[in-house]
């Protein structure tokens, strides 16, 4: 059995994962459960914390000690913390899987240099059907060019701090990429106003935040009598946790580098 450390173990996400690692799936079992120092949740049992069983994992902030006596880390807190949990895992010698969003370029830097010495799977989204959607954007964006016009609204609950989604910024450099453009140029994150005409090459780029909804994407794009849609939903945050799970079986044993979870599912 390896042994997993949830970074994040009393958050939305990391309460998903140890609903999944208590069916002991691929080999894998809870080693360790992180939160922040000063959390109401330090000292208790993971599983009891969390709302059922127990684990015999003691929620601790220490995850140094918690990744040496294990065998993979998930962490799912925010980007900088991930950063610097990256950074222990490379000490200790023991790969990492990111799920963290709104990472800043320098972050994501430092994420890569750790990832010098550890294998690291490093995704905004950990969903088998986004992953999927990332590859069709890529190919359908190659068919239809610059003829069509590309809008991606994503919807998420009000909780939510980053925005864009990170599934969103990957989606929108992803078509970028495939047409040849950069989002730095080319991106459009919400219009108010007279804006004018839109330009041909324009990416926009819109947030909703409403309710509870756990995740929502719809890629559009839109042509002269046509338009063609690809919208994924996510109904609960299983999709993401069972993900990530998979991801933390597949990285282990695997050379060091930074991969993605099209590596992760073979695509």
């Amino acid at each position: 059995m390896a042994k997993v450390v949830v970074c994040g173990a009393m958050g939305r996400m990391g309460r998903a994962i140890l609903d999944v690692l208590r069916e002991r799936p691929q080999g894998l079992v809870l080693g360790g459960a992180v939160e922040m120092p000063g959390h109401p949740q330090l000292g208790r049992d993971a599983f009891e914390a969390a709302g059922a069983g127990t684990a015999g994992v003691v929620v601790t902030s220490d995850f140094s000690s918690a990744i040496a006596r294990a065998d993979v880390a998930i962490d799912f807190t925010h980007a900088e913390s991930s950063a610097r949990h990256a950074a222990e895992a490379a000490v200790a010698g023991k790969p990492i899987v990111i799920g963290s969003t709104g990472l800043t370029r320098e972050q994501t830097a430092e994420i890569r240099e750790s990832a010098k010495g550890i294998a690291c799977v490093l995704s905004p989204n950990m969903s088998v059907g986004v992953n999927l959607m990332f590859r069709m954007a890529a190919d359908v964006a190659r068919v239809l060019g610059d003829d069509f016009d590309v809008e991606i609204v994503e919807t998420h609950h009000r909780f939510k701090k980053d925005s864009p989604s990170g599934t969103a910024v990957k989606l929108a450099d992803v078509v970028a990429g495939a047409l040849g453009r950069e989002m730095k140029e080319a991106g459009v994150y919400g219009r108010h106003g007279m804006v004018g005409e839109r330009p041909r090459k324009e990416i926009g780029v819109f947030a909703v935040r409403a309710g509870d909804v756990v995740g929502e994407h719809t890629l559009v794009f839109g042509g002269i009598g046509e338009r063609l849609e690809i919208t994924h939903r996510a109904h609960s945050r299983d999709t993401f946790a069972r993900g990530a799970v998979r991801a933390a079986s597949w990285v282990i044993g695997k050379p060091a580098g930074v991969y993605d979870m099209n590596a992760v599912l073979g695509v």
